[in-house]
């Protein structure tokens, strides 16, 4: 049996594309036609529908994605023989351009989502104005497929059809498996792109920390040293990212900041081996 809000895959489905087409033109008739179960034609596509995932999301994918990308660009660095001085000064300008990238990128996808939904609302709530029993039968039909008797699904969408702004809600989270969102949607979709934006900084500068701090407590050190260095600070981001991301899911806090570790170690391995290979190569050449 299917969990409520999972989307349908197997049972009856009208023809979207058609009922977009029908609220489009204002088409009645062709609205009808699209909830009329004669006329649907399960094909096997599905819709693709992003899931809100809260902001842990934002803070978990923006950190790993700038630490990675940071230590990426210092990793090739090293292995390219360049100095302290410029990779500090690459490591710092990539990670604040990505940052900046990144929380503009999330605001606007967050805020075209949200366009969508409303949208797929404003169509839904149209269809339930002048089609009602086909909403209705609709939604019988789903929650039977999910397990409900004819006779239950029948009494319990029929009682629900009565409240029309809860019903439409219970639509679009059960046919559509999209949640209707907030008032402030714009200003949740701005907190989201401040969220990347911050999450990809902070984390993205500490890989390259070491080329920045250290060198003032010991200029000293060399630049394999100032690498392990970064090395170190790095691997302790990536366990500490993953052992944070594990508190809002499985728990298991080493397992998940070991397999992050592990993924960060390999991006870096590349690099480094990639910015080393360039390097020789021109070496070779001169």
């Amino acid at each position: 049996m299917k969990a409520l809000g999972q989307p349908l895959l197997d049972g009856p489905q009208r023809d979207l594309s058609a009922a977009r087409d029908a609220y489009k033109t204002g088409d009645v008739e062709q609205s009808r036609a699209a909830h009329t179960a004669s006329a649907v034609q399960w094909s096997g596509a599905t819709e693709d529908h992003v899931e809100a995932g809260g902001r842990i999301k934002g803070i978990v994918f923006g950190g790993l994605d700038g630490i990675l990308t940071s230590f990426a660009v210092v990793a090739g660095a090293v292995g390219s023989h360049l100095g302290p001085e410029v990779i500090l000064a690459m490591g710092v300008s990539n990670v604040l351009a990505d940052a900046i990238s990144m929380g503009a990128g999330e605001y606007l996808s967050s805020r075209s989502y949200n366009n969508y939904v409303k949208k797929e609302l404003e169509r839904e709530r149209w269809e339930l104005e002048n089609f009602p029993e086909g909403e209705i039968m609709e939604m019988i039909e789903l929650f039977e497929s999910r397990g409900m008797s004819r006779e239950d699904s029948t009494v319990v969408v029929t009682r629900m059809a009565k409240y029309k702004h809860f019903f439409l809600n219970i639509m679009m989270t059960e046919e559509l498996s999209l949640p209707v969102p907030e008032d402030d949607d714009n200003l949740n979709s701005l907190k989201d792109g401040i969220v990347m934006f911050a999450s990809f900084a902070l984390f993205g500068m500490l890989p390259i920390l070491g080329f920045a701090i250290v060198p003032l407590i010991d200029p000293n050190l060399t630049e394999h040293e100032l690498f392990v260095v970064a090395c170190v600070i790095t691997a302790f981001a990536l366990f500490g990212l993953g052992a944070f991301k594990a508190r809002f899911n499985e728990k298991f806090y080493f397992r998940s900041g070991f397999e992050t570790l592990i993924l960060g170690s390999t991006c870096a391995t590349i690099a480094f081996v990639v910015g080393r290979l360039v390097a020789s190569y021109f070496d070779v050449e001169d």
